[in-house]
């Protein structure tokens, strides 16, 4: 049952559409384990001596020292295009809408899929696609295509954010890259630094006070996060950047010296979740079940963050985090399926929940008047909200066989017209691919029989094709 509560009230309707089944392939990376995280787009030979790609999620461990990367590399030639594990299945494009044919608003534009690797964060900007997995590379992707790729010596990547001509990515092993796109290729994308940097490393570690206890008999620079990174967000200006990580911290670095201006220990159980929001606040979630603001003031050359109010305390982890692109709307999903929000006008106030999810919520979006949904139950939910602040689903777009673990939304300016505003809406998954819809902000309601006959069609797939070893790395309260 899809139900969206607003004040007492009760909304059904929803629309399904089912995606295309696809094959992998019986190939896999073979990416050098050496240090180099430059390449440009052309070819190199494959090292049959390189073991492949493993699929299973790398474990962080936490008794390691961290060994700061040197923040400059030369370009090389080599690139990790070369026999790559990837797969494009593009359909054909979406016929002109109707007023009642779903089909014909929201659908399946392709897939790319991958033989290894879960995919876990996404970013989109300019035509352009970032996906990043549990191997080493940062895949670009143009048109449906690859278009480029850089790689790093760490395995995972949890988070993908763009600021202007750099790209920041957050890793498992609780390090910060960041990266530059060349000014004459821009297929050619340049590690510049790593943080926290050398520099600021070194200089921190000359103060015994720089040194926090994190366990018992264990103490860490308070510029570095001592696990994993769950998601990195930025201030409008991209000046600031802040990193969540499962250390319990959330961190301020100003971008433009990459310099580490403020660590908070913001909640008692892993962040899961951080969004910079409207009016100078910023939003944590966290496995402690509870959705925190805080305020942000400027001092002198550096930021202060001061605890305002908790907006949520709950029975289950909070896991994922969103605003809308008007910053009117927060948007929490939770382990339990359900998405609440809170309304800007109103003084932060309660506005509902959106029920539509049989497990954990794992990602969100929003782009106009949409928001995006992704869930352990393989399904994404597309909201519509109103004028009045009510939400509706008017979608369950499912093609996934695993987890939705990351959304990401981009403006579809090619097809947009008449009045109509469309979206490619990116889908990353723990089974290995990463699906493009397009999405119509005009897409109709459909009827209620319809609505009662695709719900039991949803569930019965939902049944036949849940994967328990999938939603193992899921299970846990860090997301």
């Amino acid at each position: 049952m899809v139900e969206s509560v607003k004040g007492g009230r009760i909304f059904a309707d929803d629309n399904i559409v089912h995606g295309p089944m696809f094959s992998w392939l019986n190939s896999s990376d073979k990416d050098d384990d050496d240090d180099n995280d430059i390449y440009s787009g052309n070819p190199r030979p494959s090292n049959a001596s390189m073991p492949p790609a493993t699929s299973r999620c790398p474990q962080f461990d936490t008794e390691q020292p961290m060994v700061v990367d040197n923040p400059i590399y030369e370009p090389t030639t080599l690139s990790p295009l070369s026999k790559s594990p990837w797969s494009t299945h593009v359909n054909d494009p979406p016929p002109p809408p109707q007023d009642q044919n779903f089909s014909a608003n929201n659908v399946l534009l392709g897939s790319l899929i991958r033989e290894e690797g879960h995919i876990y964060s996404l970013a989109a900007t300019k035509g352009l696609l970032y996906t990043g997995s549990d191997s080493k590379n940062i895949r670009v992707w143009k048109n449906q295509k690859e278009f480029s790729g850089f790689k790093s010596n760490s395995g995972l990547v949890k988070a993908i954010v763009i600021a202007r001509d750099k790209i920041f990515t957050g890793h498992q092993d609780g390090r910060i890259r960041v990266w530059k796109v060349s000014n004459k290729n821009p297929s050619i994308h340049k590690r510049v630094a790593t943080l926290p940097t050398l520099k600021n490393y070194i200089k921190c570690s000359m103060k015994p006070s720089n040194y926090v206890e994190v366990r018992r008999h264990r103490n860490v620079l308070w510029i570095k996060h001592f696990d994993a990174i769950s998601c990195l967000s930025l201030t409008e200006d991209h000046s600031l950047l802040y990193s969540a990580s499962w250390d319990k911290t959330f961190k301020v670095w100003r971008t433009s010296n990459f310099k580490c201006l403020e660590s908070v220990t913001a909640h008692d159980d892993a962040v899961n979740s951080l969004v910079v929001g409207f009016d100078g606040l910023v939003f944590t979630g966290s496995a402690d079940r509870t959705v925190k603001v805080w305020r942000r003031e400027v001092q002198g050359k550096g930021t202060k963050h001061f605890f305002s109010q908790t907006l949520l305390k709950q029975e289950c982890a909070v896991t994922a985090l969103a605003v809308n692109p008007d910053a009117t709307y927060l948007y929490c999903g939770s382990s339990d399926g359900i998405v609440n929000y809170w309304e800007r006008e109103k003084s932060l106030s309660h506005g509902g929940v959106l029920k539509g999810h049989k497990l954990a919520v794992l990602c969100l979006a929003s782009a106009g008047n949409l928001v995006f949904s992704g869930s352990a139950d393989m399904a994404i939910c597309v909201w519509r909200r109103s004028t009045n602040g009510e939400h509706i689903c008017v979608s369950i777009l499912t093609g996934h066989t695993g987890p939705v673990k990351c959304l990401a939304v981009e403006k579809d300016d090619e097809t947009t017209g008449g009045g109509e505003r469309r979206w490619v809406m990116y889908s990353g998954s723990l089974d290995k691919s990463v699906n493009m819809w397009s999405v119509s902000e005009q897409t109709p309601a459909m009827g209620s029989e319809q609505n009662v006959q695709q719900k039991q069609r949803y569930s019965k797939e939902l049944r036949s094709t849940l994967s328990f070893s999938s939603l193992g790395r899921v299970g846990s309260r860090r997301f």
